[in-house]
């Protein structure tokens, strides 16, 4: 698998800095992606956030989400990818500052 980071040049919503995408190479998912991914600021201004793929729904006009990637046991199943794709972050972003200076 490898993830790749799409920019949000368009710093459209704002905090959002760049979707990942990850491409599977190997296996019975070779060839396809998951998308949704999307890396963010924190709100406090320290660190980073990574949300999944979820799809929004309303119930008696509230907004809902559901999780479209859930762990099946261990509840900390998602802290794996969630920090492959903050490094994969770290290491496009590092590329973009060494490609502008």
């Amino acid at each position: 698998m490898t993830i790749k980071i799409v920019a949000n040049d368009k710093g459209n919503p704002p905090g959002k800095l760049a979707d990942a995408e990850l491409h599977f190479t190997d296996g019975p998912l070779a060839g396809l992606k998951l998308i949704g991914f999307a890396v963010w600021e924190r709100r406090t201004g320290t660190g980073r956030n990574v949300t999944f793929p979820a799809r929004q729904y309303s119930v008696n006009g509230e907004r809902r989400s559901f999780a479209l990637l859930r762990p099946t046991v261990d509840s900390t199943a998602q802290n794996g990818i969630r920090d492959l794709i903050l490094e994969a972050y770290e290491a496009f972003a590092g590329a973009q500052i060494e490609a502008t200076a």
